[in-house]
């Protein structure tokens, strides 16, 4: 991992596993929900219902700075922790919990790489019992909103009164607009398709089998290929910010451009935005 431009934001499940009682450090798993948390965790991780503690539904957004600092506070973290993230679907949620409490302006904050699926598939222990947490008084900072891109920003593109890059993390059945969404999954949009000027470069193809990431020349070949090289700024989207942020964490920290936002409202608002322009492909070339 030493190829990466910031290193230390990545820690192996090894690492992890060898920081499982150190007071400095407090491990949490990121999902959609708490399910397979609740069927069994790394020992001491707190467990983070993405739907429910780190968005506020009724604003459709993300949680407020109080509303994070009472979460990290509940969670037995300090403004001096290093929070470990992790979770299932190869880091997603994990990689979005990074980039909000990044937003806020935590500093040391880190993934496993390879997340949940790498710890079980190397057999390594969960447990069911409930972390010992000392409830601490947080305070946060931000937001930054450097790291954030608006719907107004992607009209800024749009309208070329910026320079930037876009890179639609999704599927390519969603890229084309071949469907809305994956199945089953209930926030959605009116329309299909992908923002015009976007390139079409699918999160997954940044991990390996065992949900770790690529290598350093692998990503920046996978990403240079398609135009995405960080000259200018890039803005990364998928359908709710989740995926997104799996690709904002890989160019920003891997790779290390200067410049990379993620939309977090990506495809569920722009989908919806009356009159905002969309286009559709029948296919794009196999890659």
């Amino acid at each position: 991992m030493t190829d990466y431009k910031h290193p230390e934001v990545l820690v192996t499940t090894q690492w992890a596993a060898d920081h499982l009682n150190d007071p400095k450090v407090r491990l949490v798993e990121v999902d959609v929900d708490t399910t397979a948390y609740d069927q069994g965790h790394i020992t001491g991780a707190v467990g983070w219902n993405w739907q429910s503690q780190l968005q506020d539904n009724i604003r459709r957004d993300l949680i407020d700075k109080s509303a994070l600092e009472k979460l990290l506070g509940a969670s037995g973290i300090s403004n001096d922790t290093t929070i470990l993230l992790y979770g299932d679907n190869n880091n997603w949620f994990a990689a979005y919990a990074f980039w909000q409490v990044k937003y806020y302006g935590h500093k040391d904050v880190r993934l496993i790489n390879g997340g949940r699926k790498k710890w079980v598939e190397e057999k390594r222990p969960l447990t069911t019992d409930a972390p010992k947490i000392t409830a601490t008084t947080y305070h946060a900072t931000g937001p930054d909103e450097s790291i954030r891109a608006r719907k107004e920003d992607v009209y800024a593109f749009l309208d070329k009164k910026k320079a930037a890059q876009l890179v639609d993390v999704r599927s390519v059945d969603e890229f084309t607009g071949k469907i809305l969404a994956p199945p089953g999954l209930s926030e959605t949009a009116q329309r299909a398709g992908h923002i015009p000027g976007a390139a079409s470069i699918p999160w997954a193809q940044a991990a390996n089998e065992d949900g770790t990431f690529k290598s350093a020349d692998a990503l920046k070949e996978l990403y240079g290929k398609k135009g995405i090289d960080g000259a200018e700024e890039v803005i990364a989207y998928c359908r709710i910010g989740e995926r997104s942020s799996h690709t904002w964490f890989v160019l920003k920290y891997l790779l290390g451009f200067g410049n990379v936002k993620n939309y977090d409202g990506s495809w569920t608002e722009w989908g919806n935005l009356v009159g905002a322009p969309i286009e559709k492909e029948v296919a794009v070339a196999a890659h």
